[in-house]
């Protein structure tokens, strides 16, 4: 948790890598998780580096990879997961892989292209069967159509001088008709018959019957419904027209002998290729399954093993290669205080290698702004994941995350405050919590869920910090409880006697007559929920209440911002920044709190009709206005003269003391400003019997020599060190326009802000208000009326009423009520607190790590 509150110390490290053992030393980094590589060649593309064959092989072996998935998944094949952790293979196992990886596509796509051909040929000869089968009634009928045709043809040539007789006989004996018999698409057969019966003229005669039997597409396994046609003609121009259409239909002609032996001889010769057929798709869809099990068992292995290849590759084409020395330079952001474990890591590649010359870290000055990193769990990973929505942290900068883990949940549960609602939202946290793995493990591509369980800590505590509020409320489901025994005694108010009470009634709750003067112990009376100036009591009470909570809140952000400068050593900015600020607010909206709670402890129910009103008081305090009437102490006049004068004059000292302060030590330094510069340099030397060593001494003598160096190769190692700020340019580009102007924003933010951030938190108020109106509305309008039945029909109505009062409960109340008061009380710790410390601008930690990668590769 130490480092939660503020980021870890980062530190820029330089890596030198023999070539020999540079991959197996990112491999255990990359193990690790722990450094964060920076790329020492932005200006060179993807091609140019010298890793790029490695990573396109990698490329390469993924995809056939996606392949074998694609076609795992398809056969509906678990891919085993083994719970040992897969190392990073060596480089000289890429060759096997990929070899590996070459067989298994080529096999699959063979035996996918053989079972394609097959299930194609088996569909040819279905269709087939199917044409011999469904035609012999269709050349029944054209039998029929055909003699009826001849008959007219006979009559119409019968004043020949031939005679009629010999007309017919010559008809009978010239006239034969053709055909073609196939298969067509469902879904062409109407276009089909139009465009032939449009270049036909109407002289042919088609029939068509579906295809009952489930047919299915070889090349995409979807189902298709497809039916058997022939089409009879007369002529051989006819039949070119016909043929012509078939192939533009796409339809499939099959051989139909016209003779019904034939035909029968056929189609048993085809069921016996049919069932021959099923056999050898039977054999070969067996052998697929076998290939695909067999790649199944390790091909999340294989998975993970290419992805680290080429993740190392990549991190390797990072580096800069120094050709002289057979090495590589890496440049790279890790945490101060595990450089040990980085060490260690470095070693144990060297180790696995077999180099006989160790890795060198070396830690180099900059004043580069590092990386934020901030450690979490669990438990404080949502919390955090919060703040970083907004933005993340600069370098060591107060992180707001531990603080959120109370004042979130806190101001949640004031606008949503209900013991029986957060006891809901409690279960459910607590239910997400602990079956935390076996959840986890299912994993699941719904991102509404996949955020609401990332989120279970925090809505287990929305729903305590809720049941919390609730009792201090005294609301249960709209319904108080009267545990500790009410102090108001309503029979001693005026015109309300003993009978007049046991009626139905709306109490006006009055406390000079009724209340004796002893407070419920804990919680508001519940004799409020009865009274029907309720809401006269508790709106006063919960906006007062929300104002109090927000000067509070705001001011620890400002207290947090002094942790801040005392960190950085910007102790100017303590008494230009930090002090005005909280005076300002202090004297203001502090006093405003002050008077608040002075009226509450000040008056009670026999003097508060006397009671001075707050706004007028406050109105009144800015007028310089002097009103005795409105005065709740002595000297009241004079001590709020003070607090306004006082804390008018903190905003001349924000707008010009921090720029009037740089520009006094800008002119006093600037002729006696000296910036320090330092060159860790960098002697590469040959070891005399090594040739291919290196030896690497940090020489600081040599800073003239390594400078040379630098600028010729690129180097980025220069440093200067002469300014009070982390990351701010010299003084030397001081000015104090742009400084005032600078100043002039945040002074102007600041001032208006404590008056629109004050503003803000009465939206405690109004939620929470808004949450018992519409609780009460449901249990007035929905459940009460449910119970109020007569026994005899009540008995089965409670059913339903109860039944729409949960539901409602559920999807109004927990969930859109909930999610409203989640987003407000977003907005009040992104606004209204962290603005007051939090800049929000830094760039987060993102370390060289196989777990991240290839979690990201799964999602």
């Amino acid at each position: 948790m130490g480092s939660l509150f503020r980021s870890e110390k980062m530190c820029l490290t330089q890596v030198f890598l023999q070539t020999e053992s540079a991959y197996n030393c990112v491999a255990e980094l990359g193990e690790l998780g722990l450094v964060q590589f920076k790329d020492l060649s932005p200006h060179m593309n993807a091609f140019q580096r010298k890793y790029v064959n490695e990573v396109r092989r990698c490329d390469e072996m993924e995809r056939k990879l996606r392949y074998v998935e694609k076609e795992i998944k398809g056969a509906k094949v678990e891919i085993a997961k083994p719970d040992t952790e897969v190392a990073a293979p060596p480089p000289r196992e890429m060759i096997d892989l990929e070899a590996n990886f070459e067989k298994i596509e080529v096999d699959l796509k063979e035996v996918n292209s053989n079972h394609e051909t097959l299930q194609r040929n088996y569909l040819e000869l279905t269709e087939h069967r199917h044409v011999l089968r469904n035609t012999t009634d269709f050349f029944a009928e054209a039998e029929l159509f055909q003699h009826d045709r001849e008959e007219e043809e006979a009559r119409s040539t019968a004043y020949h001088r031939f005679g009629i007789e010999d007309g017919v006989r010559q008809m009978h004996s010239s006239v034969k008709f053709g055909f073609v018999a196939g298969v067509l698409g469902r879904e062409r057969v109407p276009a089909f018959e139009k465009t032939l019966w449009r270049v036909c003229h109407g002289n042919v005669f088609l029939r068509h019957s579906p295809i009952e039997e489930q047919l299915e597409d070889p090349s995409t396994g979807d189902e298709v419904f497809k039916h058997v046609f022939i089409a009879f003609f007369q002529g051989e121009q006819l039949g070119g027209r016909v043929k012509k259409v078939c192939e533009g239909f796409h339809a499939t002609l099959y051989p139909c002998p016209e003779n019904a032996m034939e035909r029968s001889e056929m189609c048993t010769g085809v069921a016996k290729r049919l069932e021959d057929l099923k056999r050898v798709l039977v054999q070969t869809v067996d052998h697929r399954q076998r290939v695909l099990a067999s790649a199944a068992v390790t091909l999340w292995v294989w998975f993970v093993k290419v992805r680290k290849l080429k993740a190392i590759y990549h991190m390797l084409n990072m580096c800069n290669v120094d050709v002289t020395y057979k090495c590589l330079i890496a440049e790279c952001w890790c945490p101060e205080s595990d450089l040990g474990r980085i060490r260690n890591a470095l070693q144990l590649g060297n180790e696995k290698s077999g180099s006989t010359v160790p890795s060198i870290l070396n830690i180099v000055e900059t004043k580069q702004e590092p990386p934020t990193y901030n450690k979490t769990n669990k438990f404080t990973s949502a919390f955090q994941g919060i703040v970083d929505a907004y933005g993340v942290a600069n370098y060591r900068e107060i992180n707001p995350a531990p603080y959120t883990i109370i004042t979130f949940p806190f101001l949640f549960a004031v606008m949503f405050g209900d013991a029986g609602h957060g006891t809901l939202m409690a279960l459910f946290g607590a239910w997400m919590v602990i079956r935390e793995a076996k959840l986890q493990a299912n994993k699941t591509d719904n991102e509404i869920w996949n955020v609401i369980f990332g989120g279970r800590y925090i809505i287990l505590l929305m729903g305590l910090f809720s049941i919390y509020c609730g009792v201090m409320y005294n609301d249960f489901f709209s319904k108080s409880t009267n545990v500790f025994g009410s102090s108001w005694e309503v029979s001693k108010m005026e015109n309300y006697t003993d009978s007049l009470l046991n009626q139905t009634i709306d109490l006006q709750l009055d406390p000079v007559y009724a209340y004796s003067g002893i407070p419920y112990p804990y919680g508001l009376d519940p004799v409020w929920q009865f009274s029907k100036n309720k809401l006269n009591f508790l709106n006063p009470f919960k906006m007062r209440l929300s104002i109090i909570f927000g000067v509070i809140h705001m001011m620890f952000g400002i207290h947090l911002s002094l942790l801040n400068h005392i960190y950085r050593g910007h102790y100017s900015s303590i008494f230009l920044e930090f002090i005005p600020q909280l005076l300002f607010l202090v004297l203001i909206f502090g006093y405003l709190v002050a008077l608040i709670v002075i009226k509450w402890v000040s008056y009670d129910g026999l003097t508060s009709e006397k009671a001075p009103s707050i706004i007028n008081m406050f109105i009144f305090m800015f007028l310089f206005t002097n009103k005795p009437e409105l005065y709740m102490y002595p000297y009241q006049y004079y001590v709020q003269m003070g607090l306004v004068v006082t804390a008018v004059f903190m905003v001349p000292v924000l707008l010009f003391g921090k720029p009037v302060y740089r520009l006094i030590k800008h002119r006093t330094s600037k002729h006696d400003f000296q910036p320090k510069m330092r060159f860790p340099t960098i002697l590469m030397q040959r070891v005399s019997g090594h040739e291919d060593s290196v030896q690497i001494m940090v020489n600081d003598s040599l800073n003239s020599q390594y400078q040379s160096e630098s600028s010729s190769q690129g180097g980025n190692s220069v440093e200067v060190d002469a300014e009070e700020e982390y990351g701010k340019d010299s003084d030397e580009k001081f000015e104090f326009s742009e400084e005032l102007v600078h100043q002039s924003i945040h002074t102007i933010e600041y001032c208006l802000g404590c008056i629109s951030n004050t503003a803000s938190y009465l939206r405690l108020w109004a939620l929470s208000l808004a949450h018992a109106e519409l609780s009460e509305v449901l249990w007035t309008m929905v459940l009460k009326n449910g119970l109020g039945i007569q026994p005899f029909y009540g008995s089965v109505v409670i059913f339903a009423t109860f039944a729409g009062f949960a539901v409602l409960t559920v999807g109004i109340l927990l969930l859109m009520e909930g999610l409203s008061a989640f987003l407000h009380a977003l907005r009040l710790h992104w606004v209204e607190f962290q603005n007051k410390f939090y800049t929000g601008e830094g760039h987060v930690f993102l370390p060289f790590s196989f777990t991240v990668i290839l979690e990201a590769e799964e999602e």
